[in-house]
């Protein structure tokens, strides 16, 4: 498939983080098309970060995003979190940490174990969650929430084969 005839994007909303590893086993296994611009293992790997951040603590970023972070997440913040997450969307072609976007290419199923162990470790933590650099403080079900739809976002732009 070119570049030119790109697939259309999936409609993706997942109800439970084991959803998200049953369907990148699931385009590993069969194979996809790209809808967007990363790969399984760009994507998946991405997602094993954000979804370890909560647990570990989010990177510092430099001084003036964290200013614009600041203000961010008090004013808009909690609304942007509820429209994400009540929506089930999240907008295309935001800026992410670059630390969190692999290069192309790389091993895709290494990466599915990756977002496997990080769901597994993001499920069984009983601990506090730190609060989001833009959404600020959540519990456990806002934090899972918002992890399914980011989850969502990104896994919607790999279209499966038919197998």
């Amino acid at each position: 498939m070119s570049a030119a005839t790109k697939p259309a994007r999936r409609e993706l909303k997942f109800t439970s983080l084991d959803d998200v590893v049953r369907d990148a086993e699931h385009l590993l296994a069969v194979g996809y098309d790209r809808a967007g611009n990363w790969d399984l293992a760009q994507c998946c790997t991405h997602l094993a970060e954000w979804m370890r951040f909560p647990i570990d603590g989010f990177p510092k970023p430099p001084l003036p995003i964290r200013a614009l972070l600041w203000v961010a997440r008090h004013t808009v913040g909690k609304a942007k979190f509820r429209e994400y997450v009540g929506g089930g969307r999240m907008p295309t072609g935001k800026p992410t940490m670059p630390q969190t976007v692999a290069a192309p290419g790389g091993d895709a199923a290494a990466a599915v174990v990756k977002l496997r162990q990080a769901v597994e470790r993001f499920k069984a933590h009983a601990g506090d969650i730190h609060p989001s650099p833009l959404f600020g403080a959540m519990n456990k079900d806002e934090a899972t929430r918002l992890q399914l739809v980011h989850c969502a976002h990104h896994l919607s732009f790999l279209v499966p084969r038919a197998s």
